[in-house]
């Protein structure tokens, strides 16, 4: 008994210690995000223990993890028909309003789960719930792609199914059969599915095969670039939840088959040493002392090695790909595209991508309007429904659906 109390006091010692981290008072909810995240890092160091064991991939045992009580069926309700399918090999889940009047056409979006390119799934019990709401609230057609994830495949296959089946859905034979108004199309998706909404978005306005364009893009914090880990939101955020600079470097690394070596080379951007010509025309695209506002770059200065190793860059030329990076297209690619809603969180890494492309799109003379959330943090838009319910999703979530209802 005398040995059980000391046992007790140490273990709970080393919980608290495990569990605590500081977070801003300022973020949604912040015991509970704690809790979220102490969760989700323990989930991550079994998977990685798990890969050590060779036991099989970590990212591929995480996934399982996530997804594997949140799986549902396609279930339609009284309201919204759901069917599985696939647009050209790709497959989708489609959510259709029941709600018909004759000879009316539908508004549609089309839209892109995130996860790192490697985890989730359209068929995931928040992103299903999302759709269902979505078609629901707006009386429209939901396209929900179910792209294939790390570590079966890589760059640009995550990229090409998704435009696969967008381009296969923005056929005229397509949208007649599920009533769609091909006037009143929208892309949209969050974190790593913002990143392919908007690749998607700039490859289409290229593609002469395409006669129908997108009235809307819809970004929901979404990841634009690799080639600065240090911009303000990055070093404000290096040590909140529930996305981790270091984690997002590797999902980088996973999503465009690198080494795994490369991840401390690129944090400290020795990828992007101002020696490495290879970037001279593109620094301008993420100069973030011009792009983003006062407010939000406060008292950081940018992290700017002299002299890096063109080894990265090298070994992976797609860092420097729009499709991988939308944020580096050239401004004549971005004044074609359609208005954008870029849904940015202070307590994320990647508040800048979303800020930044913002700018470069306003002033290539497109319209964007950015929704920003004081308490927000990165994913918090999934996190709407019990037990991982936040105040903060429950907003964002209405909030954007509300601005997709009044503009498509």
């Amino acid at each position: 008994m005398r040995a059980t109390v000391p046992l007790m006091v140490i273990t709970a010692a080393l919980i608290a210690y495990y569990v605590y981290i500081p977070i801003p008072s300022t973020v949604s909810e912040p015991w509970k995000l704690m809790l979220l995240d102490a969760t989700f890092r323990g989930v991550q160091d079994m998977c990685h223990l798990a890969q050590q064991m060779g036991l099989g991939h970590h990212l591929k045992a995480l996934n399982f993890v996530i997804t594997v009580f949140e799986m549902l069926a396609p279930q339609s309700s009284e309201t919204v028909e759901v069917t599985d399918t696939s647009f050209d090999g790709v497959q989708v889940r489609v959510f259709e309003p029941k709600k018909k009047v004759d000879g009316e056409l539908k508004r549609s979006i089309i839209y892109i789960h995130g996860g790192g390119w490697a985890l989730g799934s359209a068929r995931m019990r928040s992103y299903d719930h999302l759709c269902r709401k979505m078609a629901k609230d707006m009386n429209a057609v939901l396209v929900s792609i179910e792209y294939r994830l790390v570590p079966e495949v890589h760059f640009p296959e995550q990229f090409n199914d998704a435009y696969s089946a967008t381009k296969h859905f923005l056929q005229p034979e397509i949208l007649s059969q599920y009533s769609v108004d091909p006037n009143r199309i929208a892309v949209s998706g969050d974190s790593a599915g913002g990143n392919l909404a908007a690749a998607v978005t700039q490859q289409l306005v290229v593609d002469s095969s395409i006669n129908i364009q997108l009235k809307l893009q819809a970004l929901i914090y979404p990841v634009l670039q690799a080639l600065d880990f240090n911009t303000p939101s990055y070093q404000q955020n290096v040590a909140t939840p529930i996305l981790y600079k270091h984690v997002m470097a590797r999902f980088w690394l996973e999503y465009l088959n690198g080494d795994p070596s490369f991840v401390q080379a690129m944090l400290v951007n020795n990828h992007t040493a101002s020696n490495l010509s290879q970037l001279t025309s593109i620094r301008a695209h993420l100069n973030w002392t011009n792009l983003l506002p006062q407010s939000f770059i406060k008292n950081y200065k940018p992290v700017i090695q002299v002299m890096g190793s063109p080894q990265v860059i090298k070994a992976l030329p797609a860092l420097l790909d729009p499709r991988a990076a939308p944020l580096i297209a050239d401004k004549e690619i971005l004044q074609l595209l359609p208005r954008a809603y870029i849904l940015t969180c202070e307590h994320d890494i990647l508040r800048d991508d979303g800020i930044m492309y913002a700018k470069r799109l306003e002033d290539a003379g497109i319209e964007v309007t950015v929704d920003h959330y004081e308490d927000g943090f990165h994913g918090a838009m999934i996190f709407a429904l019990p037990p991982t319910n936040f105040d903060v999703g429950n907003r964002i979530m209405n909030n954007y659906i509300n601005w997709l209802d009044k503009n498509l």
